[in-house]
């Protein structure tokens, strides 16, 4: 049976005490904070492109400063968020690392394939950010502007505005994971979110409200692929269930 294996494993296991826990919580925080201030520092490096890189969805537009601090602050938001995605791999590593302790074999298993995943799908959420949802969001706010008004975008701001909506959209699409996760707790089911549709979509156009600009257009570029993103998570979690309830015919079958 499974159930006695499960046990055994656990009890194979070293014990840690909380202090325990917590040292060990301590010092994988302090080696994901210094893999960002790692990636951070190399990024500073290369701030220069980055800024050509993040001007691509302006389409020409010109930026602007108008404090003696402000292009070097520019330098560092765009050099730290920079650090952060790329000091991902890291920091889901040394989460998997904290966690792997309590998860049996199967789990383990699973678990690595979820990092990656993880990792591809907040590149792709803030790709997708990067080469639709900005240009498209940007050509549309800019595009108010007439004869009467001049468009003065200062970098500090668009580094600011760029970045959380990259952010955003990278930490959206974690949604599926988040659902994966949740489910194999039994804390959530697909019923329970198919029920909530409604709710869910309010707290995504407030989300999305918060996030963006005060404006339909670009809240709508947001909102939309995180409701894709919740119905793909039901069916995520309809999957994990079907899995979990199958496993007592399994264990019946191998006695």
């Amino acid at each position: 049976m499974a159930e006695p294996e499960k046990q055994a494993q656990q009890e194979e296991q070293p014990r840690m005490s909380f202090l325990g826990h917590l040292e060990e919580l301590r010092r994988r925080l302090i080696k994901s904070f210094l893999a960002v201030v790692v990636c951070s520092a190399v990024a500073f490096y290369f701030s220069d492109d980055l800024i050509k890189l993040i001007q691509i969805p302006l389409q020409g537009e010109p930026l602007h400063n108008m404090q003696v601090t402000g292009a070097f602050y520019a330098y560092l938001k765009i050099s730290l968020i920079t650090g952060v995605v790329a000091a991902l791999p890291v920091i889901f590593y040394q989460m998997w690392g904290f966690i792997a302790p309590g998860l049996y074999e199967t789990e383990k298993i699973v678990a690595l394939p979820l990092i990656l995943l993880s990792t591809i799908l907040f590149l792709v959420g803030a790709g997708f950010c990067f080469w639709i949802v900005l240009p498209l969001g940007l050509k549309f706010l800019i595009g108010f502007a007439d004869e009467l008004i001049i468009n003065y975008i200062t970098i500090g701001s668009y580094v600011s505005f760029a970045g959380l909506l990259l952010l955003a959209f990278g930490f959206g699409f974690q949604m599926p994971i988040i659902a994966y996760f949740l489910g194999r707790m039994g804390i959530i089911t697909a019923e329970f979110l198919a029920k909530g549709r409604r709710y869910a979509i309010v707290i995504i156009l407030i989300l999305a409200a918060i996030i963006t600009p005060p404006d339909v257009f670009t809240q709508a570029l947001l909102g939309a692929p995180l409701y894709v993103l919740y119905e793909v998570s039901i069916i995520v979690v309809r999957l994990v269930q079907k899995k979990e309830q199958a496993k007592p015919e399994d264990e019946f079958d191998d006695s």
